[in-house]
């Protein structure tokens, strides 16, 4: 009779559990029901799992503090000098509706007067960094996924102090789990006792306690620099090595950043400042109240921040309508590709309505289930069209779209789930032919050094390995 009682027991909280999964909001079909099947295949593992990895939940306090942070942050579009003549956005009707989409995520409005240049690599992107530490006057803000304490690690963290003894206000802040190596360092007690402000995003702290208040792997992604109010950083590259000693066997990181001067910088300033102060008893907006000065000539561009706090879906909606705003061409580079069904039918809607349409991805990547999952998509790809590219010179991990050699959008977020779902994400759409040509021509540059796949390559891989990649590729909604 217990014994019966218990089953009943256990199988109403599986049906408890599934119906969760079920009635969860902002879930498309094929994840609620690969969960249902993962909760009754593997019984009381698979609950376990769907507390876990199952609901993009970063926890009740959190949100509230978020939003809470949000509300007493001003408006961009208020800051005094925004409506210098200079600052009005010059966009070509037919892309007036990407912006529209940018701005139903954040808020932000597109702003002209932006200058920008794309940086060599790497290394020289550090070295701008720093020489633009050295000659802040009023204020350094930065914000890395991955901070690890080796060469261009430790440059940064000598820029700051140098930053700070001259009075400088400093604040640096890098994600619990990406820069952990650094933030149990003596160089992050190091910048603290130099007067440098640091600050960890989403910190782990107890295992038990944090899986319990929202998801362990939901992360902060961004990388965001903001000196002085008037330049940032927006791409791909982390704040370390090309080397990536951490995952060396994969090096070197291939990256891609651009420095932007102009108004474009308040707007990262603004995913910094909700950032900071949701970490910080500190309130920093006033940094956001402080006037732009007179504008010069520039380009439009505008900030796209995405993460957990942001409408579900916002970045798929961006990439999505990017690739259906293509008339010409369309060039995508990006380390990690899981898409939903729409992104993968976007794609192949571009090459099948005679876009150009080629996506790079890297011949080796440093997870292995993300590439076999990616791999899973080549077959329909190919057969629409699409021209898909493997890079052969290491990890290529730079995020670029580029759509008719005129708009391009560069960032920190995959085409993946993680990065439509989990992460905090920053991204920077901007419209300039000069600038996209800039990009475009390092997208050639990656080319030179990728081999083409081609369907005949894809139809004669073993049966094993499509198995693999088709059953990874199954999990996708679940991860």
């Amino acid at each position: 009779m217990f014994t019966a009682l218990l089953t009943v027991l256990v199988w109403l909280i599986h049906l408890g559990f599934m119906a969760r999964a079920i009635l969860r909001p902002h879930r498309d079909p094929a994840s609620r029901f690969a969960w249902v099947i993962v909760m009754a295949v593997l019984p009381g593992v698979g609950i376990v799992a769907y507390l876990l990895l199952g609901e993009t939940n970063i926890g009740r306090r959190r949100v509230a503090s978020l939003r809470g942070v949000l509300g007493r942050l001003p408006d961009v579009a208020d800051t005094p000098g925004v409506q210098d003549v200079n600052f009005q956005a010059d966009i070509a009707p037919h892309y007036a509706h990407l912006f529209q989409v940018g701005y139903s995520v954040n808020g932000f409005h597109p702003l002209g007067g932006n200058q920008a240049r794309l940086l060599p690599d790497s290394n020289s992107c550090i070295d701008a960094m720093v020489a633009d530490i050295d000659a802040a006057s009023d204020h350094v803000h930065l914000m890395f996924y991955i901070w690890l304490p080796d060469n261009n690690g430790l440059k940064v963290v000598e820029a700051l102090k140098r930053a700070a003894a001259r009075q400088v206000d400093c604040r640096a802040m890098a994600d619990g789990l990406g820069s952990r190596m650094m933030i149990a360092s003596e160089h992050w007690r190091d910048l603290r006792a130099a007067g440098v402000q640091v600050a960890t995003a989403l910190p782990i702290g107890n295992l038990l306690v944090r899986a319990l208040r929202g998801r362990i792997d939901l992360r902060n992604h961004r990388k965001i620099m903001v000196i002085d109010n008037r330049i940032t950083y927006c791409g791909s590259q982390n704040c370390a090595d090309p080397e990536f000693r951490v995952k060396a066997k994969f090096a070197p990181w291939v990256d891609a950043m651009i420095r932007f001067t102009g108004p474009i910088a308040r707007q990262n300033q603004h995913l910094f400042a909700s950032d900071w102060m949701a970490e910080v008893e500190e309130d920093i907006s006033g940094v956001l109240r402080q006037p732009l000065p007179p504008g010069e000539p520039g380009f439009t561009a505008q900030v796209i921040g995405t993460g957990p706090s942001a409408r579900y879906s916002a970045m798929p909606e961006v990439f999505e309508t990017l690739m259906f705003a293509a008339r010409r061409e369309l060039f995508i580079t990006t380390p990690y590709y899981v898409p939903d069904e729409a992104m993968q039918g976007a794609l192949c809607a571009s090459a099948r309505r005679g876009v150009a349409t080629t996506i790079l991805f890297p011949a080796r990547n440093d997870s292995w289930i993300v590439g076999a999952a990616s791999r899973s998509y080549y077959a329909d790809l190919l057969a629409a069209g699409v021209r898909i590219f493997e890079y052969q010179g290491g990890l290529l991990h730079t995020k670029s779209l580029t759509v008719d050699g005129e708009l391009a959008l560069i960032g920190s977020a995959n085409m993946d789930r993680r990065s439509f779902e989990l992460n905090f994400e920053n991204n920077i759409l901007f419209h300039d032919a000069a600038l996209t040509a800039e990009v475009r021509r390092r997208q050639d540059a990656y080319l030179a050094q990728s081999r083409p796949v081609t369907a005949a390559m894809v139809a004669q891989w073993p049966m094993t390995r499509r198995l693999l990649n088709n059953t990874v590729a199954m999990f996708g909604p679940v991860l």
